[in-house]
This record gives structure tokens, sequence and C-alpha cells, in this order.
């Protein structure tokens, strides 16, 4: 780090769900390190060395207190906020690092608010983004509605290339495109016990992949199945989240739900378990999935890993990402005893054995950026003249007008509300997301069988 980067910055994380929470916060640490100078996650970083505020745009997906405390990543202070109104803490709060862990019209919306804040050359802050884990559908569509932030990270070397390409291929600045890994890579290396025998099965289980019951069902019966065949093995199956909870994608068929329904239940070395998937993988000895990042996790840390080939390799369930990694097996493979290994050249190319250096490349960016007396306004693919059916509408949604200037009535003033006034709205608006949640996942399932008979 060079000596004139302050030792303290003030860094802000901007998250839509848990899981990008959990991204952006362990992203800020590597990017901004502490006085040790390693950035490592756990280690110093802006909890230590600098100042982390962590923002939750308010949504379907806001992250539930106890998902956040499942996740683990900490903030000096941590506030719900329309994007309105976190375009109003930049302007009246001042940050050295931005790290917009967002969905990609939500990143796009972002940065046409800070342009209007600042149309010309400004102290601001430096804004990076990213992708929480493997790329695997919307390449084109993410990667633009990521376009203008000042870092955009990618994961592995293949995934670098692959969006430098998208932004050459429009005619866009691709220079913010910069190298990195997923940063929740790392924990203790696999030690085999048991003469390599799997006593832990951990089936890491997705909210939206695959979608259908039927499917869904399928697979925790195949689970269920193994623990049947395999007594003297434990299989945890691995949930995101609790009924009633949303991560970053839709659960309309929660698994607990399905277990519940199935005709023989779950048998006693076979359960459904929560938590910090670190911790989970620490007494792994197999893990299963359709393609879960938490398979990139495992295959880190060398624990034998396994993408499910039963419901088929296809784009829209992300296993297709896996081709040529070794890991592809279906249950009855599983249930033979076969324990996949990755492929060394398909984990190297895809940043799983990334080291600590991995960030050098970003944190060298970041504080290079930050150094600069005066920042260019944030320069966007998208505008009204390259996009001008669509790039309204996304930031409509978002209570923006065209120009990136929020909408009337879009930032409410706080100064003056009485504490009921407040307690009541945050009650109602809990109840209106209850509400919300009860709709998709109970209410829209029921009419769409009502219409199937």
């Amino acid at each position: 780090m060079p000596e004139s980067q302050p030792v303290s910055q003030r860094v802000a994380v901007l998250a839509d769900s848990d899981t990008r929470w959990k991204w952006g916060a362990l992203t800020a640490r590597r990017l901004v390190p502490g006085p040790s100078g390693d950035g490592a996650p756990g280690d110093s970083g802006p909890e230590d060395g600098g100042h982390l505020t962590g923002y939750l745009l308010r949504g379907r997906a806001t992250p539930t207190a106890r998902q956040l405390g499942e996740v683990g990543a900490r903030a000096d202070r941590l506030t719900e906020v329309t994007c309105a109104a976190f375009l109003d803490e930049l302007r009246r709060e001042r940050y050295d690092v931005v790290v917009l862990a967002l969905v990609g019209g939500a990143v796009q919306a972002v940065l046409h608010g800070v342009r209007a804040l600042w149309p010309d050359p400004a102290a601001r802050p430096v804004f990076v983004t990213g992708y929480v884990g493997v790329v695997y559908e919307k390449l084109a569509d993410g990667l633009l509605l990521r376009h203008g932030a000042d870092l955009v990270l990618a994961n592995s070397r293949h995934d670098a290339e692959r969006f430098r390409a998208v932004y050459e291929g429009v005619g866009a600045d691709a220079s913010a495109v910069t190298e990195t890994a997923l940063p929740f890579l790392g924990g203790a290396p696999y030690e085999p016990v048991g003469g390599g025998r799997a006593r832990t099965v951990v089936f890491a289980a997705q909210p939206s992949v695959p979608e259908s019951r039927a499917e869904r069902t399928y697979l925790l019966e195949r689970a269920a199945g193994h623990a049947r065949a395999h007594p003297g093995r434990e299989v945890l199956i691995k949930l995101r989240s609790r009924p009633g909870e949303h991560t970053t994608h839709l659960e309309e068929l929660p698994y607990q739900r399905l277990a519940d329904r199935l005709p023989a239940g779950l048998p006693a070395n076979c359960r459904l378990v929560y938590g910090n998937m670190g911790e989970v993988l620490d007494r792994t000895d197999l893990l299963v999935t359709v393609s879960s990042t938490a398979a990139l996790e495992s295959l880190h840390r060398g624990i034998p890993t396994a993408v499910l080939t039963d419901l088929g390799i296809r784009e829209s369930l992300g296993n297709h990402h896996f081709t040529g990694s070794g890991c592809l097996a279906s249950w009855d493979q599983l249930d033979a005893g076969l324990l996949p290994a990755g492929d060394p050249r398909w984990l190297a190319a895809q940043g799983v054995l990334a080291g600590p250096g991995a960030y050098d490349a970003a944190r060298a960016r970041v504080a290079e950026l930050a150094a600069l007396p005066l920042l260019a306004p944030p320069d966007p693919y998208y505008t009204l003249t390259t996009a001008p059916g669509y790039l309204p509408g996304l930031l409509a949604r978002h209570h923006l007008a065209p120009d990136g200037t929020p909408l009337p009535g879009a930032v409410r003033p706080a100064a003056g509300e009485s504490r009921l006034r407040g307690w009541m709205r945050g009650r109602m608006r809990e109840a209106a997301r209850g509400a919300y949640r009860h709709g998709v996942q109970r209410v829209a399932p029921a009419i769409r069988r009502l219409g199937e008979l």
C-alpha cells in the first residue's frame, strides 16, 4: 500500500440481500486493508483499520437480523435505505470507497444518481462493484448495468476475459474490469479422516435452482435416500434461509415445507441445518450441490465436491459452468462411493486456487484513485442516447428521474419525526414485507396450481 494512502479510510457498502452483504463487506476488507496491509478477510480491514458503514437497500430481499448474524460480516453502523436516501447520504457523508453489492439494475441507478450529484470532476468516493459468485446467465445484461463503476471486479481470469470482451464488443471502456477472486474463499484445508471415507455429506441447497416442486422434491428424496443407504454417514441439508425470509433469489418452495411432506420423512442421520457456510464446511467430507457458489468454497479447501447431473446439465440450472471441472456426478455415483476431485487446470482458470495476492491489483487501483484530488463523474454505457427506451424505466423503479435526480418525495426528511411515527412506519414496512413474502411463497404457487387444473 502506498505510503501516501491514509491508514484509516471511510468505506461504505450498499447491499440488497444477505449474500450480497457478505460479498460486499468482505470485499471492502480486501480492498482497504488495515495497518497490517494484508487485507485478508477476518484480519485487518475496514473493521480494524478503517470505518465500515453498511447500508441495506430496502426491497423484497432485505436481510433479517438473523440472516445478518449468520453471515457474520460486521459493520460500524448498519442502516436500511432506499436508493434515493442512499444518494442523499452520499451528499452529506464523506466516504473514500463505496462497494455496490447489488443487482445490476440497482448498480446502474446508483451510478446515474452519483453522476447527477457530481456532474463535474469532484472529490467523490471510488465506486466498486462485481458479482457474488458464478456468472452463468444474463452476462451482457448484468455487465452493462454495472458499467460506469470505477472498478468492476471479476472473480477469476476466465470472468475477466469475458467481461472485457463484452465491454469492448459494444464499444464501452473496459479498463474498470479488474481480476480478483471471491472474497470468502478461505478456511482450513481439508484433511481426510477415516481412510478417505465421507462421514459428513452436505447438500448445499439453493433458493431458486431448481424451480419446480418435482425436481426439488427429487433432490430432497435422493439426499434422504443417500442417508438411508449409508447409516454411518451424517447427511446435512444446508439451507440459506428460513420460511418467510428471502435471499438473493426468491424461494417459492422452501425445502423445509417439502421435507414435512415426504411420505417417509427424513431419516435420523439426515437433517436440515443453517449457519455460516464456512463453519459448515469445517466438518464436511463431501459437498453436493446443483450449482451453488458453495462448490467453489469447497473446492478451494480441497473438499471432494459433486455438482449434480441428475436433472441434466442445463444453463437454467447453472451446472453447465462446471463442465471441465471434474466435479460433475449423479446421486447414483455418489451412492456407489464416488468422491469427485476438481481438475487443477479448471480450478486455476476459475480463480478457485487464488492466493493472498489475488486482490493486489484491485487494492492498488483503489489506492491510486482514492489519492487523486478529483475524480471524473461516472460514465455508464447506458444513457438517454444509447438506451432511451430502457434507462428511464429502470431509474424510475428506484424513484429516480431520467437524469438521475430523485423524484419528488423520494427522500423523506427524518428531522422532526416523532419516535412513535418512526416506530409505526417501521412496523408497517415489516407488515407489508411479510404480506409480500406470503403472497410469493404461498398465494402465487396456489394460484398457479389452480390454473393447471
